[in-house]
C-alpha cells in the first residue's frame, strides 16, 4: 500500500523488485492535471467569452462604451450586417469601430440621450 501511495504522489517507480509499474497508475496524474486545467482555466475562459458575446449582441443606441484603444463615446448607430458600431466621441465627431473593438459598456438608464442623428 505504501508503494502505491509513493508511486501516485511522487511519480517514482515502486521499490519492490523488478516489477514494472502499472500504466494506469502512471496516467492518473496526467488525467488529474487535465481536469484541473479544464475547471480552473478553460471553463472560466469560455464563460467569460460567452458573457462578452452577450454584451456585444445587446449593444443599443445611447450606450456609453469604451473601446479597446481607450476611446470613450456613445453608440450613435449599429450596423449588424457589417458588425460595426458608430460611436459619437464629440459633438460632431463620429467614428466607426468593429463591434469586437468595444471593451466595456455602461448602460443608459433613461433611454436615448443623443442630440444628433446618424
Amino acid at each position: 500500500m505504501h508503494d502505491l501511495i509513493q508511486t501516485m504522489l511522487l511519480f517514482a517507480p515502486p521499490t519492490t523488485g523488478g516489477a514494472a509499474p502499472n500504466p494506469i497508475v502512471q496516467l492518473v496524474p496526467l488525467v488529474l492535471i487535465f481536469i484541473v486545467f479544464y475547471f480552473f482555466m478553460i471553463r472560466p475562459q469560455q464563460k467569460k467569452q460567452k458573457d462578452r458575446e452577450k454584451v456585444l449582441e445587446s449593444l443599443k443606441r445611447g450606450d456609453r462604451v469604451v473601446t479597446i484603444g481607450g476611446m470613450h463615446g456613445t453608440v450613435a448607430g449599429i450596423d449588424t450586417e457589417k458588425k460595426t458600431v458608430l460611436v459619437q466621441v464629440a459633438d460632431n465627431t463620429k467614428i466607426k469601430f468593429d463591434r469586437s473593438a468595444v471593451a466595456s459598456v455602461d448602460r443608459q438608464e433613461s433611454g436615448d440621450k443623443l442630440t444628433t442623428g446618424e
